[in-house]
């Protein structure tokens, strides 16, 4: 057992006050507070490509994009986290009480790294899909050309599309917008 299992957890409120003073971002989960991976520079431009790809896209839209810092509260599963990018419709949805955590993401992205794909994947997808508003995620590994598209069908039902090819467009129905691989992995040597 680690310490961090051993440890009481803690309220929201008492993390919310720690992490106005941290230097560092950390997620919340269900009372206990993980530290967030560093990224890596390869990690950081292809989430900054995503970023901007999509600011283009959705200039004079119902929507927000929002790049790495934002937090992001979960009510029903008791989880603050900071995805890489996020897309939000208009108008903002915050926690109440808060200016600074939103609740109304629809678009979720994670850039996959050694650490935290399996977590990304599995138990941060389970976490994100209470969201009413969520409908698409996308998970992007920066090593190579390789992006996964989960789409919510209907209720408890999510449909997978795998991406491979530098000249293939994602749709991202939520949104009604098509994101182009190569748009995500400009300047990216694979």
């Amino acid at each position: 057992m680690t310490p961090q299992t051993l440890a009481k957890p803690i309220s929201p409120e008492a993390y919310l006050a720690q992490e106005e003073q941290a230097s560092d971002r950390h997620e919340y989960i269900q009372g206990v507070i993980k530290p967030m991976a560093g990224g890596t520079p390869i990690h950081n431009e292809v989430s900054g490509n995503l970023y901007i790809a999509l600011k283009l896209r959705l200039k004079k839209s119902p929507y927000r994009v929002f790049h790495v810092d934002q937090r992001l509260w979960i009510p029903s599963q008791q989880i603050y986290t900071y995805p890489d990018v996020m897309v939000t419709g208009k108008p903002l949805v915050l926690q109440e009480g808060r200016k600074d955590t939103v609740l109304n993401a629809c678009l979720i992205a994670e850039v996959l790294s050694p650490a935290t794909k399996n977590y990304d994947r599995s138990e941060k997808f389970h976490y994100y899909r209470p969201i009413p508003e969520f409908q698409d995620y996308l998970l992007i590994e920066p090593e190579r050309l390789f992006v996964e598209h989960y789409h919510r069908q209907g209720p408890k039902q999510w449909s997978l599309t795998e991406y491979t090819a530098i000249d293939e467009v994602i749709h991202l129905v939520s949104i009604d917008c098509d994101l182009a691989l190569a748009d995500i992995y400009e300047d990216i040597e694979l």
